[in-house]
């Protein structure tokens, strides 16, 4: 089988930096000469290009219209490539991968992210296992030729996971990211183990690229003492199209009576998206006095999704130029295996 063709992405993060020995600060090094860096790679592809972002982004920077770059290379670059790899800082990696599912149909090939909590030059660096396992499985062919893992996944700390069920728990772990309502779609040990059975599939059809995103979506945070003006601030903010709600459990938030009246009103005229707030585990606004008086409301039940995947669905389907009534039709389906 010949040797797959990979496109490194880099778009800034703690992954691309060493140290400068004339100064000793952290800079960016030059992607071009990657395969100095790591020459491992060369073992798993037999192309490895890249693209760098410029300038590159701090993750905590990152915001939809670089969404769209990325998009927009994967696109412009798709029929040369066997797979890519996108290269990002960890903080908002989850959202980024959240929004490239949905913002990318058909696709055929891996889009796998990555990163490292030390950067590449380190010596104790978890940068090069993260790379050259990333561009390993971007590279994975079937036996018939096909991609492996033709999905947006997110590879890190000997996981891959897919993209939009992922959220970063851990700022100082190499495992900082966790999947926690859905098993890896592969994990590295002495051999990639891949888990067939919940990879998605290619359908087929030629890629389409979706990058309309609407933003104007709010995250309301249940918490105790929560007063009734941030909510209705939150709820019924004149910018706002759909809110985000991160309730308790399965789904539950406060019994009192203004409470209820603000998500009545609110939900008259925008859409109210409950999801849990636990780490793992599902909203079930059927078991509890106060969910059931939110599905009562109008509030549609975002079910096991995380809130990285919830922010990006929306974004897309706001985006998507349908009615109110078509996105919470959608937002209850798995679109990507979101849910």
């Amino acid at each position: 089988m010949t040797k797959s063709a990979v496109l490194i992405i880099y778009t800034g993060g703690t992954i691309g930096m060493k140290t400068d020995p004339r100064v000793g600060a952290l800079r960016p090094f030059d992607f071009s000469q990657i395969l100095e860096e790591v020459p491992e790679l060369l073992k798993f592809a037999g192309t490895i290009d890249s693209y760098s972002f410029d300038p590159l982004i701090d993750s905590s920077d990152i915001d939809p219209a670089m969404w769209q770059k990325m998009a927009r290379v994967i696109q412009e670059k798709y029929d040369q490539y066997d797979g890519f790899v996108v290269l990002h800082g960890t903080d908002t990696m989850s959202y980024s991968a959240s929004a490239l599912s949905f913002m990318l149909h058909n696709l055929a090939k891996p889009v796998i992210f990555t990163g490292s909590q030390l950067p590449v030059g380190a010596p104790r660096t978890d940068g090069k296992e993260n790379l050259v396992s990333a561009v390993e499985i971007a590279a994975a062919k079937n036996p018939d030729g096909s991609a492996r893992v033709p999905e947006v996944a997110i590879y890190f700390g000997s996981k891959l996971m897919r993209g939009n069920r992922t959220t970063k728990v851990n700022a100082e772990s190499f495992e900082a990211f966790r999947s926690p309502n859905l098993e890896p779609l592969a994990e590295t040990g002495i051999n990639i183990r891949y888990n067939d059975a919940i990879i998605r599939k290619w359908n087929g059809k030629p890629l389409e690229v979706s990058l309309g995103l609407d933003t104007r979506v709010s995250i309301l945070k249940i918490h105790p003492g929560i007063t009734p003006q941030v909510v209705r601030n939150i709820l019924l903010g004149p910018e706002t199209r759909a809110v985000i709600i991160e309730t308790y459990g399965a789904g539950n938030a406060p019994s009192a009576a203004w409470f209820m009246d603000l998500v009545r009103e609110a939900a008259r005229e925008k859409i109210l998206v409950n999801v849990t707030q636990c780490p793992a585990g599902t909203v079930d606004m059927d078991l509890y006095a106060t969910g059931k008086q939110m599905k009562e409301a109008g509030v549609v039940s975002g079910f096991d999704s995380t809130t990285e995947a919830m922010l990006a669905k929306l974004f897309h389907l706001l985006g998507a130029g349908i009615s109110d009534a078509e996105v919470k039709a959608k937002l209850v389906l798995s679109l990507k295996g979101e849910v």
